[in-house]
């Protein structure tokens, strides 16, 4: 038995030009909690200074909330801090 993110997964490797319309409704609680936990511990914190086990302890607090964003598609993710790092001759974007 496959799974949703399978099926769509498939779906993409047979024609890439296919554009999904929305997946918003394959997001649940439960695999926000298994991403957040498969953050590993020693990662550095976001740009809103939280870190992974921080994020864990307050889930049940925004948890709900953003998922509800995310399914009225109202969610906007946060900025992105970019860094330029310098090259020869070049700069270039890190993240």
């Amino acid at each position: 038995m496959t799974t949703g993110l399978e099926r769509i997964t498939a779906k993409a490797r047979e024609n890439a030009s296919l554009q999904f319309t929305s997946l918003t409704h394959h997001i649940s609680k439960e695999r926000i909690w298994d991403c957040l936990r498969h953050i590993p511990k020693r990662t550095a914190p976001g740009v809103d200074g939280i870190t992974q086990e921080e994020a864990m302890k307050t889930f049940e607090v925004w948890g709900d909330e953003m998922l509800t964003t995310i399914h009225r598609k109202g969610y906007r993710p946060p900025a992105v801090r970019r860094v330029w790092i310098p090259k020869p001759g070049k700069r270039r974007s890190g993240r």
